[in-house]
């Protein structure tokens, strides 16, 4: 299970460079259910999310390289390119991605939760912005299989 809220950032945390990052190239192969292909740094997996804005499950299952460049040829709409960062705060991690290519210069910031319940009471640090969890268009999914419209 997935519980994740997700914001857009006013600005930029101090220092932003020193924090733990990936490297992530994602592209989507269906919408419904989502199926989304993802290299992240030197690993490839195939992702199942199923329905749901704030809470859905969420499968992961390792590919071998081979796998991942087949399938990338049949994916639908835009491949996202995007820095992950790692921020630990209070007893959560915001995972900060930092868009590329013609997603520049959205950024956007995640918490994953154990529960609804402490989504729910979550308080964002100060260098959030608004929060986007409930706007369809924020969802990578969407992002990749949309046109650009994003603030």
């Amino acid at each position: 299970m997935e519980i994740e809220r997700k914001f857009l950032v006013n600005r930029m945390p101090e220092d932003l460079k020193s924090y733990p990052h990936s490297e992530i190239e994602q592209a989507y192969l269906n919408a419904e259910p989502v199926l989304r292909i993802r290299k992240k740094d030197h690993d490839y997996i195939l992702t199942y999310k199923s329905k749901g804005m704030m809470v859905r499950v969420e499968e992961e299952m390792p590919l071998t390289e081979e796998a991942y460049l087949h399938l990338l040829n049949k994916a639908d709409g835009r491949v996202i390119t995007k820095t992950r960062y790692f921020l630990p705060y209070e007893k959560h991690t915001i995972e900060l991605d930092v868009f590329y290519g013609d997603m520049k210069p959205l950024v956007m910031a995640e918490v994953e939760f154990d529960t609804e319940e402490e989504a729910n009471a979550f308080l964002p640090p100060q260098w959030f912005g608004r929060e986007v969890t409930f706007e369809k268009k924020y969802h990578n999914v969407n992002m990749a299989l949309g046109g650009y419209d994003y603030e």
